[in-house]
């Protein structure tokens, strides 16, 4: 026969395998447990009319252990599927358990609850996209270190091979009779045409360029030219006395330097009616200097 009190006596005060005593107090291994903690009312071994839920494979179930099947540990405990819909599982609860003890209502009740919040939180994880982090060995890292670079160096030595091959075939060393593989033959020829079509798109793409100058540049300057031509040079004082054209002049006696210019003759753009009068009028500049003595030199020339 079993008694209930005398089993907790013993699971209590002398030993127990599923108890696990830490800091924060004593809790239970035991995977029919209700709410994990070692006491007297959760103790699934210690109680004879006995109710929890567990979980197998996203599955709810419903454990109900009862003193008639103590006898049989083969059915033991007797177990309901309950549906996934929370309102419809807690009414199965209500209906299996209607004369059992209020507390452990509750407390399966609240064990329900926190199974489906985390079986809610744990679809979402699995739905998230997160690192998975693994070891390796050190020994397969090694392993594949060396086998990249024997692909390295083979790799370096077929392109070697290959460039010097078509080198030579560009040179003409081996002549018209030569076996050389079609496939490397059709893909040497296909690399030429896109270098090609390349060089073609590249030039047609190509604009020409658009440049901004200055257009006023050349007239400036004449017009420059123009207003300075009638001032006398500092070689006109040389060629004073190369003019026969030169009068004397009393004025006052000013220590400056004055310089009268006169322009004598408009160009005439229309044409004369007279065909002897064909030849048109050159411009002429009388240029007077008066010196400190009081003589003026005159000076006439002929502007171009």
């Amino acid at each position: 026969m079993q008694h209930d009190e005398v089993i907790w006596q013993v699971i209590r005060h002398k030993h127990c395998s599923y108890m696990a005593k830490i800091e924060t107090g004593i809790f239970c291994r035991n995977p029919y447990n209700v709410t994990g903690i070692c006491n007297r009312s959760s103790c699934p071994l210690a109680n004879s009319r006995y109710a929890t839920i567990r979980d197998h494979d996203g599955v709810f179930y419903l454990y109900m252990k009862t003193i008639e099947r103590a006898h049989m540990p083969k059915n033991l405990w007797e177990r309901v599927k309950l549906p996934r819909n929370y309102e419809k599982a807690l009414e199965t609860i209500d209906k299996h358990l209607l004369y059992w003890p209020k507390l452990l209502q509750h407390k399966i009740k609240q064990r329900l609850t926190k199974m489906t919040q985390m079986r809610i939180r744990m679809r979402k994880l699995a739905l998230k996209t997160r690192e998975k982090i693994m070891t390796t060995p050190r020994r397969d890292i090694k392993r594949e270190l060396r086998r990249e670079e024997k692909a390295v160096k083979a790799a370096v030595l077929d392109k070697a091979i290959e460039t010097e091959l078509l080198e030579r075939l560009k040179k003409g060393i081996y002549g018209d009779i030569y076996n050389y593989p079609e496939l490397e033959w059709n893909k040497v020829l296909d690399e030429e045409k896109k270098l090609a079509e390349g060089v073609e798109e590249e030039e047609e793409e190509e604009e020409p360029e658009i440049e901004y100058v200055e257009g006023y540049e050349e007239l400036e300057e004449e017009e420059d030219m123009e207003d300075f031509s009638g001032f006398p040079s500092k070689m006109s004082n040389f060629n004073d006395d190369e003019h026969d054209s030169a009068d004397e002049e009393d004025d006052d006696d000013d220590g400056e330097e004055q310089v009268v210019i006169h322009k004598k003759g408009k160009r005439d753009s229309r044409k004369s009616d007279d065909p002897g009068k064909s030849k048109k009028k050159k411009k002429r500049v009388v240029v007077e200097m008066e010196q400190e003595d009081g003589d003026v030199m005159r000076t006439l020339k002929t502007a171009s």
